[in-house]
């Protein structure tokens, strides 16, 4: 619906925006409340905070922005900034730093959410501040709430101990009628410059020429990848980049992150249950290296960014821009698997209603997809509302994940959605698909 923002009366826009609010905050609760307190101030791996760092830095952005810059109030704690800083102290730190516990945590955000309320029923959205144009600020808060709510869903897959959440399981998968499809190339429009809370580095919309491709039509599967395994792939340099292979050795990888062999048989752990490797799922808990690497033993290639965005939004019948694969509706249950909804992907195939109109599906939702490319500004970029959410990551450190996981919330996951990390990384909920050239037979 955020791309409709600007139709609704300030009464309307205020409702929305208290409802993604509402929405958001639920989450975090459950992800939180799910915990004893020992888990909530435990540091379940160097990569992570702890659950109740996150929970107050998502209190103390909201207060930031909305509270002080928004409404011009009083600050709440204004003692507390440095510590929930996320540029002032690595993750691996947190820790040892004199962080609120989990009541004072609890109190505190909810005590800023009553004064965001308060600013909510008083902003005006007319006048005249960008910040605030379309509910702009808050929808950034609701994205970053959201967006680390995924990053705690990730600390739970980390953490050891009983399971705790639960979810029903996704739709069954299908088989798909072709492997991959032929994508003629042409010009479309990439990014945006009217979703109202699109992020700085998905604006603004701009022409880009992609050149004819080949793409799968689905993610890489878990049974797809094991035959890279079990033929030996972690043990032969000829499918690794330099960089990539130098990392296999270092980290001694030989399978996707929380995958093992019990009893002669491939188990994988999801959010503490140890179960059989469901081969017809994405595989997920790969990084960019093992991504490329398999890529290139299958006699393919990861996607660029544009050829990933041009499949899920481009409509060669009518050379027309889609806000997502299966058009410009909002995303529901029955086009992609988002929000938590359920606690891993959905099999390959769950979502025919979710396919773009090149056959291509489960482009938004289920995993993150990585592709080829560097985290780079697009032409005339402007850095909005501050420098630190892209540009100071800008450049070949970082590689760019597009579509979202079954963890990404509806209210991030735009097929503009730009996500990036370091190629290593592991922890997140990312998998990918395969492109490649065309054959010239494949041309005509």
């Amino acid at each position: 619906m955020t791309h409709q923002l600007s139709d609704l009366t300030a009464e309307g826009l205020r409702s929305f925006v208290a409802g993604q609010l509402e929405r958001s905050r639920a989450r975090t609760v459950q992800l939180t409340d799910a915990v004893d307190t020992d888990d909530l101030v435990r540091q379940h791996s160097r990569l992570m905070s702890p659950l109740v760092w996150d929970y107050a830095h998502i209190g103390n952005q909201e207060e930031l922005w909305l509270v002080r810059d928004v409404g011009g109030r009083e600050p709440v704690r204004q003692d507390i900034d440095e510590l929930y800083d996320a540029f002032m102290h690595a993750r691996a730190d947190r820790p040892s730093l004199p962080l609120l516990g989990p009541a004072e945590t609890r109190s505190y955000v909810v005590e800023v959410r009553d004064k965001v309320l308060d600013v909510l029923d008083h902003v005006k959205f007319d006048g005249g501040r960008e910040l605030v144009d379309n509910g702009f600020a808050f929808g950034m808060i609701v994205q970053h709430e959201q967006q680390h709510d995924e990053t705690m869903l990730a600390t739970h897959q980390l953490r050891t101990g009983v399971p705790v959440l639960d979810a029903p399981a996704p739709p069954a998968g299908r088989r798909l009628a072709t492997a991959e499809v032929f994508v003629p190339g042409g010009v479309f429009e990439m990014g945006t410059s009217v979703e109202p809370w699109a992020l700085d580095n998905e604006r603004p919309a701009h022409a880009v020429r992609v050149a004819p491709y080949v793409i799968d039509t689905a993610p890489v599967s878990n049974g797809d990848y094991l035959k890279f395994v079990l033929g030996g792939g972690y043990e032969d340099e000829r499918w690794w980049s330099a960089v990539g292979w130098a990392h296999v050795q270092k980290a001694s990888l030989v399978a996707p992150r929380f995958w093992e062999v019990a009893d002669g048989n491939w188990m994988r752990t999801r959010f503490g249950r140890r179960e059989p490797l469901p081969l017809d799922e994405p595989v997920m808990h790969v990084c960019f290296y093992e991504a490329e690497a398999y890529a290139k033993w299958a006699g393919k290639r990861l996607p660029t960014e544009q050829e990933w965005e041009f499949a899920a939004r481009f409509d060669p019948a009518t050379g027309r821009t889609r806000r997502f694969p299966w058009g410009d509706e909002t995303p529901g249950p029955q086009h992609a698997n988002l929000g938590q909804r359920h606690l891993g992907p959905a099999p390959v195939g769950a979502y025919p209603a979710g396919a773009s109109p090149l056959g291509v599906e489960q482009l938004i939702g289920d995993v993150w997809e990585w592709t080829s490319s560097d985290f780079t500004p697009y032409p005339g970029f402007r850095a909005f509302p501050y420098d630190e959410y892209s540009l100071v990551f800008f450049g070949p450190d970082y590689k760019i994940l597009r579509g979202g996981s079954f963890g990404t919330d509806e209210v991030v996951a735009r097929s503009t959605f730009r996500n990036w990390d370091y190629p290593i990384r592991r922890q997140i909920f990312a998998g990918f698909r395969c492109a490649r050239d065309p054959r010239p037979e494949e041309r005509v």
